[in-house]
């Protein structure tokens, strides 16, 4: 059977859906947003969500909320779930990717190196117990959705493992390995870049609280987890990185890093007021003023049908050139989706 993606890439869409995007505990739900459509939908489709209670959780929600069960959180990351509010399934595709609609307890079925004995699990692996399911993330902690504590996707420490401060506690019967995902490649780290010379990029160009900065007319969304930008925002203001940290520790929303854009100041002149206090990945902004001599690129954002391997034979004349894309973006897998931004080599 052929794989989906690799455990990393499994693992950070994961730790994505928990910490990136608001969700909330609906059953048979695969990713959708919880839109008027969905909401309808998922409200008469099971009698657990037509208890009183869960249907005026999931009419309360807003339309940017993803409604997940345990293990359709599985089969929609599998199934190419993205994140995209403008798509009825999140963008994911049902029973997609070679990945078949199944129950959790027929899930620990198909997984290989089932065991009961957890100090060689290894993440990326399904966490199961009756009725139930999740996945391994590293260092003691599972991400799953349950209705039980946040009744949203969330991260849980193993119980099986250990306790761990700050997070809920879960034991698991059973672990092992689903037929989907590649464990051959495990993460390592990643090496220290080296210090900049005298040809590299100045320090000027460095994005840190205090930079004025001015948001790319290439950049569609703020991040990939939030809405479109304004023309007006990239056209007539320059901004004030305000905050890069929230608790300590770098702030990514759908996959990139991002800062708070606090302040902001007429192109035309004017002093700092009041800005649009939104969170803007890095890679949407360009230090006003900075004379870095830095590579540029072509962007191509991906659109529904996309492969690595047409993108790499309109720009690089070459299909076989994929590799070249899936290693200057830092991809792990060959699995993109809509609204995703890749830089295409030189």
């Amino acid at each position: 059977m052929a794989t989906v993606m690799t455990s990393a890439e499994f693992v950070k869409r994961l730790k994505a859906a928990a910490t990136d995007y608001k969700t909330l505990y609906v059953m048979g739900c695969f990713g959708a947003p919880m839109n008027s459509a969905n909401k309808k939908r998922y409200t008469a489709n099971h009698s657990y969500n037509k208890q009183a209670a869960r249907t005026a959780m999931i009419n309360a929600a807003t339309a940017d909320t993803f409604g997940f069960d345990c293990v359709c959180l599985i089969k929609g990351i599998l199934w190419g779930w993205s994140g995209d509010k403008s798509k009825t399934y999140g963008g994911a595709g049902y029973a997609v990717n070679g990945v078949p609609d199944i129950g959790a307890d027929s899930m620990i079925k198909v997984c290989s190196g089932v065991s009961t004995n957890f100090s060689s699990i290894v993440p990326g692996e399904a966490v199961w117990m009756e009725g139930h399911i999740g996945v391994y993330v590293g260092d003691g902690l599972a991400v799953e959705c349950t209705p039980k504590w946040d009744n949203k996707v969330q991260i849980t420490a193993v119980g099986n493992i250990g306790k761990k401060s700050g997070y809920n506690t879960r034991t698991w019967t059973k672990h092992g390995k689903l037929p989907y995902v590649d464990y051959s490649v495990q993460p390592v780290k990643p090496v220290e870049p080296s210090k900049p010379t005298e040809t590299d990029t100045p320090a000027s160009t460095e994005i840190k609280e205090g930079s004025k900065v001015e948001i790319k007319a290439s950049a569609e969304k703020y991040n990939p987890a939030s809405c479109t930008i304004p023309g007006w925002v990239k056209s007539d203001y320059y901004h004030i990185v305000t905050q890069t940290t929230s608790n300590g520790k770098p702030v990514v929303k759908g996959g990139k890093t991002c800062v708070l854009l606090g302040k902001k100041v007429k192109k035309s002149g004017g002093s700092e007021v009041a800005g649009i206090n939104t969170w803007v990945a890095v890679d949407n902004l360009a230090v006003v003023g900075a004379t870095a001599k830095t590579e540029t690129y072509r962007v191509h954002t991906v659109v529904k049908g996309d492969t690595l391997w047409g993108i790499s034979q309109k720009y690089l004349g070459s299909g076989t050139r994929y590799p070249e894309i899936m290693k200057l973006n830092g991809l792990t897998s060959t699995l993109i989706f809509s609204g995703q931004k890749l830089n295409i080599p030189n």
